[in-house]
């Protein structure tokens, strides 16, 4: 008997094309980020989507290393129709996949930072644009390390309550110092980063630019985009966003959660705007779901990736 359904469920794993949605049911199928493919096959992919489970770098609530199930299992929501704020899908334009989780042995601790590492190149080298799904802000520090050994110095864009310049600039990495050791290590350029939402204050800013939270009343979307721009200007960028810049009334599912931040329509409409930026490479990091209430932290951390992943599409088509 003729199948009465027209196309295949988990497309996760059945799906004949890394382009295009797959119009399941948010409620079933197999989950991955926006359907796209299971594969470690990066033959002819633009964009490879990667989890990294590791929350063992937090200074206060522990959890991040749900953050990736649980942006996988929002982002269903979003599959299969032209996405806002751009008004198409950008799997139409990008071939896509979800490579899975990054490799370690949790209980080695002073050797995960460096398997992410390497496992991040070996997906650059690949050519393909690397986004990822955080995990704690350290996770962050290994990748910008295999960013620019492929660009040289990356201009930061870090969106976050927090400077994470604490630190005494040795070999302690966790998610409150990872850009004093980029700055230090020479793989970020402080003079083209910028921090947006900041609403704690370092012992050192490391001569980073820095944006309050208050600044979104002060400058408003358009002047906080203007002001990224600027300070960016041509250089090769990498967007991390930690989830904790949002006020914790968009974000309570994070560990750090800090008063006075920026709505989630302030934060990805900044990001929206952020088309110019030669970004190389991204994140989103630091849900952790145990704190969350009806996934609100959840879809925040989701609708950031697929902005991000927007924005590249978009310009993509140009």
């Amino acid at each position: 008997m003729e199948s009465r359904y027209p196309r295949p469920t988990d497309n996760a794993f059945l799906g004949a094309s890394l382009k295009g949605g797959s119009h399941e049911p948010t409620y079933g199928g197999a989950l991955s980020f926006m359907r796209r493919r299971y594969s470690r096959d990066l033959d002819g992919v633009d964009l490879v989507v990667w989890g990294i489970p590791f929350d063992a770098g937090v200074s206060n609530r522990p959890g991040a290393r749900f953050g990736p199930q649980a942006i996988r299992r929002a982002s269903a929501i979003f599959d299969g129709d032209p996405q806002y704020p751009f008004g198409f899908d950008p799997w139409e334009v990008l071939a896509a996949v979800d490579y899975g989780d990054a490799v370690f042995d949790y209980a080695l601790h002073a050797d995960i930072h460096g398997h992410i590492e390497h496992q991040a190149r070996e997906i650059l080298d690949s050519g393909a644009h690397l986004f990822s799904l955080g995990g704690d802000h350290s996770v962050t520090m290994p990748l910008l390390r295999a960013h620019a050994a492929k660009h040289g110095p990356l201009a930061l864009v870090q969106f976050d309550a927090h400077q994470d310049t604490w630190g005494d600039g040795g070999d302690r990495l966790d998610h409150g110092s990872f850009v004093l050791n980029a700055v230090n290590e020479g793989v970020i350029d402080a003079d083209r980063s910028i921090q947006i939402g900041i609403r704690t204050h370092a012992p050192v800013d490391c001569g980073i630019e820095i944006l309050y939270g208050y600044d979104f009343d002060m400058l408003g979307v358009k002047g906080i985009a203007e002001r990224i721009r600027e300070r960016v200007g041509d250089a090769a960028a990498y967007m991390t966003f930690d989830i904790d810049c949002l006020d914790p009334a968009f974000a309570p599912g994070t560990g750090t959660p800090v008063a006075g931040g920026p709505s989630s329509r302030e934060a990805l409409s900044v990001l929206r705007d952020l088309g110019g930026v030669n970004f190389v490479g991204g994140d989103i990091v630091e849900v952790a779901p145990a704190y969350d209430h009806a996934d609100i932290t959840a879809i925040a951390g989701a609708t950031v990736a697929l902005t991000y992943i927007g924005v590249l599409a978009e310009k993509r088509r140009m």
